[in-house]
């Protein structure tokens, strides 16, 4: 097996590099490519996401595949909450609506394992979902897209 290119940052992390880490998790998510995401995963990352628990680019792809089918309009933002040497923790919370029109604002937290090439090779999340009315979104910047440098984050939301 050949040596994968680094994927910067590279651990061990600073709480700078911690947290160009989550902002470039962020804006990737954001674009909604699930081909590109799924690069960033080691070839073996193990996911737990809510009560599905998957490993692998493919099956990576395939959940963000049906993910941002059912998720339309998606709007991310992430914040780091800590971080280690090789792992880091985000809060995050993101805005979508169902096909019916039904919004809702999603809230969360991960917890995520790198390898020494900087790809994550874990990822644990958990995540609740509060139905909103569309007056209530707070995220607002073209979709698929990243977070605007000006758009406020989380904490200056009030989330």
């Amino acid at each position: 097996m050949s040596t994968p290119a680094p994927r910067p940052p590279l651990p061990p992390f600073t709480r700078e590099t911690a947290i160009l880490k989550v902002r470039a998790a962020e804006d990737a998510w954001n674009r909604k490519d699930p081909a590109k995401v799924a690069l960033a995963y080691s070839p073996e990352s193990r996911w737990r996401n809510r009560a599905e628990f998957f490993s692998g680019r493919e099956a990576i792809e395939a959940f963000l595949i049906r993910k941002w089918t059912r998720e339309l309009d998606y709007r991310l933002i992430k914040e780091l909450w800590a971080y280690t040497d090789n792992r880091i923790a985000v809060r995050f919370a993101y805005e979508w609506r169902d096909d019916s029109g039904q919004w809702f604002r999603s809230y969360g937290n991960e917890n995520w394992a790198f390898d020494e090439w900087g790809y994550m090779c874990e990822r644990h999340a958990s995540i609740n979902d509060r139905p909103m009315a569309e007056s209530e979104r707070l995220f607002h910047w073209e979709s698929p897209g990243v977070r605007p440098a000006e758009h406020p984050g989380l904490g200056d939301l009030g989330l």
